[in-house]
């Protein structure tokens, strides 16, 4: 049989490709120029977003492509670790919230162009439940002669202050996102090395009015986390008071700051208010005896509360005192971690009532304060009258390997009734 073989070195004997897959395929090739996806049948608009570059612009993409596939694609093309289950299982909506993300810690005000900010939000907004957004940069801090320099250096290590620089306004993100319902925010750097400067982590003045506005207008907000951005009493007051009628909030997390006895006085006022909070974080913060007494004052007569953390505080006796009285009274609140806060076996009756009479709590953590071996005693006998507590944590709080295994031992027979009941 006679066999012709063409010049083009490339020819081959394989059946001509059908018309079909030709446009299918210049339809894949030319997408971002020419997006058509809607007009083609269902088999072929797998095909195409089977293919497509994931670099396409988002400004094509967004509006037009809801397949998850297509998305998830995009997703682990971009970031090794990708938890969908953080994002309700939507691959879509976490390809935009971390986007976002990324676009707004990396941004330098007075340096960059807030256009790439406002046009993502704008194709992003119907997608963006949540933000995390992990550090603010700062502006960029002009020259300064090098004798003024060192003088501000070793003012700044003296004193622990420094020149203020305002960041991006947070408003301009939070009130062109009408689902926002939770926000994580911290005004800080991450991995600046030898770069340190105090000025890196300041939470301004300018910073706090601008998201506290904001934060009162966004009434779908539910959770807001600041933490480790150096929010002193003032700038909490003024946080706090514009979240005393919100319509929404349920957690409020401020831990990692400089919170102390006038900021804990005006968190007493949004506890005691109308506010829906079932969850509040204020650990490692500078909250003592007056705070705490506050804080006390307004869970007596909080009904929404579940858990509240005073962690690495600075309550003292008199403090936790104030607290304990509260906690007899209180008949919501299921969790409470009090450790490190420099009480001693003083407080131990105060526990012991809260133990015996207390009608909600299942989780209390009160390590790393010296309560003693006499202490924990009195902690066993109110264990002993109580059905409902499961879970205490009394590290390195002296009471003995004794006092600790019986207390365990009853913990462990409230627990399995627990289950029982559940069953």
């Amino acid at each position: 049989m006679r066999r012709i073989i063409a010049e083009d070195p490339e020819w081959n004997l394989a059946t001509v490709p059908l018309l079909t897959e030709l446009c299918v395929n210049h339809i894949i090739k030319h997408f971002a120029e020419n997006p058509i996806l809607n007009d083609l049948l269902p088999r072929h608009q797998k095909n195409v977003l089977d293919h497509i570059d994931v670099n396409v612009p988002i400004k094509v993409t967004a509006p037009l492509i809801g397949s998850e596939d297509f998305w998830k694609r995009s997703c682990k093309s971009r970031w090794e670790v990708c938890d969908v289950s953080l994002y309700d299982g939507c691959w879509k909506r976490m390809y935009f919230e971390r986007n976002l993300e990324e676009i707004i810690e990396h941004y330098v005000p007075s340096s960059n162009d807030t256009r790439l900010i406002d046009e993502t939000l704008a194709l992003s907004a119907p997608f963006i439940r949540a933000l995390n957004i992990k550090q603010l940069l700062p502006p960029v801090k002009e020259p300064v002669n090098a004798a003024i320099e060192d003088d501000l250096s070793d003012n700044e290590s003296d004193s622990g202050d420094a020149p203020t620089q305002d960041h991006y306004e947070m408003k301009h993100v939070i009130s062109r996102l009408p689902h926002l319902e939770e926000l994580h925010l911290v005004y800080g750097v991450r991995d600046c090395g030898m770069n340190f400067e105090w000025n890196l982590f300041e939470f301004t003045q300018n910073d706090c009015l601008s998201l506290s506005n904001a934060l009162k207008a966004c009434t779908t907000l539910k959770m807001l986390h600041l933490h480790k951005s150096k929010v002193d009493d003032e700038k909490c007051r003024v946080i706090i008071a514009n979240l005393l009628d919100h319509p929404a909030l349920e957690s409020l997390d401020l831990s990692y700051n400089k919170i102390g006895d006038s900021g804990a006085r005006a968190i007493g006022k949004l506890v005691n208010g109308r506010s829906k909070l079932t969850q509040l974080d204020l650990t490692d913060n500078r909250i003592g005896a007056t705070g705490a007494a506050a804080i006390a004052h307004a869970i007596t007569k909080n009904t929404t509360l579940k858990k509240l953390s005073l962690r690495l505080n600075r309550l003292k006796d008199d403090g936790m005192q104030s607290f304990c009285r509260a906690l007899v009274k209180n008949n919501t609140l299921e969790e409470v971690n009090l450790a490190s806060n420099e009480f001693g076996s003083a407080c131990a009756p105060f526990i012991t009532q809260v133990l015996v009479y207390n009608k909600s709590l299942t989780h209390l953590n009160i390590s790393c304060n010296t309560i003693g071996s006499e202490g924990g005693k009195t902690l066993q006998e109110g264990m002993e009258d109580n059905s409902l507590l499961t879970r205490m944590d009394l590290r390195l709080t002296e009471v003995g390997q004794e006092v600790e295994y019986c207390i365990n031992q009853l913990l462990k027979v409230n627990l399995e009734a627990k289950r029982k009941s559940i069953v």
